[in-house]
Order: structure tokens, then sequence, then C-alpha cells
């Protein structure tokens, strides 16, 4: 999205059902370049810790405001219709699965 990989931290795991809600935190903007990275970022540099890929796959963008986006997921583990809604001013998000229907 926008020539970058927008990026959320999910503290616990993303929604697989729907009805389950999840606090996604926007994190900074990564190049396409990083896409496959994995691997430890050492103590006192940005974004330090373990970087994990949980899933991938593919999205299609169904709606874009600056306070909400809805896509489409088709990974290997997450797929269906999911929604991120910011929170007033903030970069924390609410992130769920939508219901069928």
């Amino acid at each position: 999205m926008d020539g970058v990989l927008k990026s959320w931290a999910v503290p616990k795991e993303p929604p697989t059902e729907s009805g389950v809600k999840r606090l996604a935190v926007q994190v900074e903007d990564h190049e396409l370049s990083y896409i496959d990275f994995e691997g430890t970022i050492p103590e006192g540099m940005y974004g330090a810790g373990k970087v994990e890929i949980w899933d991938k796959g593919t999205y299609t963008l169904k709606h874009r405001s600056k306070d909400k986006i809805q896509f489409t997921l088709q990974g290997e583990k997450l797929s269906g219709n999911y929604v991120l809604i910011r929170f007033k001013g903030d970069k924390n998000w609410l992130f769920f699965k939508k219901k069928l229907g």
C-alpha cells in the first residue's frame, strides 16, 4: 500500500474468527525490500527484538479512509474480510474479522 509495507504490531494473535477484537499498534512503514526479513534486531535499535513472519499471502483493499481500512486477506493462516479502525488521533487501531453476510 502506498509503495511500502504498512505495519501493525498485534500484541495478541490476530483474530481468525469473527467477533474477536484485537489491539493493533501501527508502527513505522517498511520498505518493500523487507518483505522476507526475519531475525533479531539488537537492543538499542528501533524495533528491537525478534521479528518473525507470522503469515504470508495477498490482500485486496476494499475501502480506505484516514480512520478505517477494510480489506480481504488470502493468507496461509488468515483469510476473509477484515477491518482496522483507528482510535481517535492515535496509532492504536481495533483489528477484527467481519462476520459473513
